[in-house]
């Protein structure tokens, strides 16, 4: 009687090796195609919601700067042609941002600056434009003269906004050192006419 001997070394069939076990998992895992749709949503959706978000916010930006612009612009011929009388500085910033409809809490937000300009020398002034500071609330100190006639005049506007998306695409960029605010700056020159 002969006793059969079972050969270790042999592959069994019906037992495969666990390196062709795992062989087999990885080759069923890698043609598998099940959430190919779900992989490519998470991968694309965040980037066109960054550019969407940045179209956004550039817009907005955009659309702000221009109404500041235009009413810094419509303020100043009303200074120049002398049809606002003592002109004070809160008078002037009211004027601004009642032409500026879309500056969110413009009064509260704004800076004005206005001198003079040597017409010998034509310096202009070379600092950096004061803004308010919403976090230590202060107001900056800055000169208002409206001038003489005939006198050439220098204006600068600040006014700090919002950004729609502050950490998202271009609101991220706006805003690195403002707390999710920009800066939105005008600039005037003009001369008042002789009275």
């Amino acid at each position: 009687m002969t006793h059969d001997v079972p050969n270790l070394g042999a592959p069994n069939p019906r037992h495969p090796s666990l390196a062709a076990r795992l062989r087999a998992r990885v080759s069923g895992w890698w043609h598998d195609q099940s959430g190919v749709a779900s992989l490519e949503f998470v991968l694309v959706v965040p980037i066109l919601v960054i550019i969407f978000a940045s179209a956004l916010e550039s817009a907005m930006l955009m659309t702000r700067f221009v109404l500041l612009e235009q009413s810094v612009d419509r303020v100043m011929r009303e200074l120049r042609l002398g049809r606002i009388p003592n002109p004070t500085p809160l008078l002037v910033k009211q004027l601004i941002c009642e032409k500026s409809v879309i500056l969110r809490d413009c009064m509260s937000s704004i800076t004005l600056e206005m001198m003079p300009v040597d017409t010998a020398t034509w310096a202009f002034p070379s600092n950096q434009v004061s803004c308010y500071n919403r976090e230590q609330n202060i107001m900056p100190a800055l000169d208002y003269n409206p001038g003489a006639s005939q006198q050439v005049m220098f204006m600068r506007v600040c006014v700090l906004q919002d950004a729609m998306f502050p950490y998202t695409g271009i609101g991220a960029r706006l805003s690195e050192d403002l707390n999710g605010e920009y800066r939105l700056i005008a600039i005037s020159a003009y001369v008042n006419e002789p009275s």
